[in-house]
């Protein structure tokens, strides 16, 4: 194997790494503080301060990578990952609620630090690290991207299996360390191949001056608010509702059946994700037009389950179900976007600012995940899942509309 698969391989393996836990974390958060009778929206606040560092480090990512190298962001996300689980198992069940969800969110906080540190280091090592010509770039983007998901979902089920197997301290104890053996791992064992950092760098230089770089920015920020405004809070806390009977045997079962739903999503977006190439196999001689043509095909789904939720009334099996097919087909949708997206930030970064680009794209990528969010929780407790699935539609056409000049600017 050469130098430059090596190290891609080796960065892979440590993303998976992360992400398994960091799909862990959030089910393991989001289930155990809902039995504990969090409102939607104190369970949205929690993961607000996770979004919110992800804005600001996606934008210091890109200039410490460019400064530094991108092997320093690899071994500092892992290692904040790490910090974060220890904290998490340290907090006293004793504490207030108020105090619960201060300490919780600033937890999550330095997780989506290290989460976006983590995953600016793998997406630019692919720009750099793949061979030119016949596609190769959109072939590795998306075997990176659909493996990641692929993983983060297995971690989605982890989370949710350890919690009603273990219990909430063991499961977050087991994870750190685990993921501490990872960091020594790829610490000792990681080939040159990733670059060093450049002296001169210079801070303001992450701002974006290309239009298509921002008009995809912008796009990313409806498409993944889209996704979180239903993910986050909504559907988990339906389904556990229906799902649950409220007893400790009750949630337990739920655990498993909302964890399973929520890693089977995952992973199929993973792997459509990664099958995207042969998908969409026209898409590389115009990424632009075949991304604002899935932008716009992904916009009536949320509408059509938010009619559907307002037309029952309320939980009822055949709801569950075409929610569950409506989601799943979302996922289908939603993965074609998020690849076409992955790879055209990559194809219009430029070589010497790949690492600055790339973090000014997370960064509107995290923007979106905040906003999605904090309207997960709002909607769903102002209006119910109606109200949720509706302003997931909002977003998604919101990001159809960013898309549809980009083909122009693209060709200009």
């Amino acid at each position: 194997m050469d130098r430059p698969l090596r190290a891609y391989a080796a960065v892979t393996a440590a993303y998976w790494a992360f992400m398994l836990s960091d799909g862990a974390l959030r089910m393991l958060v989001l289930l155990h503080f809902n039995a504990l009778g969090f409102s939607p929206v104190a369970l949205a606040w929690l993961f607000l301060l996770y979004e919110i560092a992800g804005i600001v480090t996606n934008l210091a990512a890109g200039w410490i990578a460019a400064r530094f190298g991108l092997a320093s962001t690899l071994y500092g996300g892992l290692a904040l990952q790490i910090a974060a689980l220890v904290a998490l198992a340290n907090l006293d069940p004793g504490w207030s609620l108020s105090a619960s969800v201060v300490f919780v969110m600033a937890v999550q906080g330095v997780s989506g630090v290290a989460k976006d540190l983590a995953k600016m280091s793998a997406k630019s090592a692919v720009k750099l690290l793949a061979p030119a010509g016949d596609g190769a770039l959109f072939r590795w983007v998306a075997a990176l991207t659909g493996s990641k998901n692929a993983v983060k979902g297995v971690g989605f089920f982890l989370g949710a299996a350890l919690l009603a197997v273990a219990g909430f301290g063991a499961a977050v104890w087991g994870m750190a360390a685990v993921l501490a053996l990872i960091l020594i791992a790829v610490t000792a064992f990681l080939p040159p191949g990733l670059p060093a950092g450049k002296k001169g760098t210079k801070f303001a230089a992450v701002w974006s001056r290309d239009p298509r770089v921002n008009r995809l920015s912008l796009a990313r920020m409806f498409l993944f608010g889209a996704r979180d405004v239903w993910f986050v809070v909504g559907i988990p806390v339906y389904f556990g509702t229906v799902l649950s009977d409220g007893t400790p045997a009750g949630n337990r079962a739920a655990f498993f059946l909302i964890g399973g739903f929520m890693a089977a999503w995952i992973i199929g977006y993973g792997l459509v994700q990664a099958l995207a190439p042969k998908i969409l196999h026209g898409a590389a001689a115009n990424g632009a037009r075949a991304a604002a043509r899935w932008a716009g095909a992904l916009v009536p789904i949320p509408f059509a389950l938010a009619a559907a939720a307002l037309a029952a009334g309320g939980p009822a099996p055949w709801l569950t179900a075409v929610l569950v097919a409506g989601l799943l087909l979302f996922g289908v949708v939603f993965a074609l976007n998020s690849s076409l997206h992955s790879w055209l930030i990559l194809a219009f970064a430029g070589t010497g600012r790949v690492t600055m680009d790339v973090g000014f794209y997370y960064s509107a990528n995290a923007a979106g995940r905040l906003l999605g969010t904090l309207l997960s929780g709002l909607s769903y407790q102002a209006g119910g899942l109606p109200l949720c699935l509706a302003t997931a539609g909002l977003m998604a056409l919101a990001s159809a509309l960013a898309m549809r000049p980009l083909a122009r600017i693209a060709a200009a």
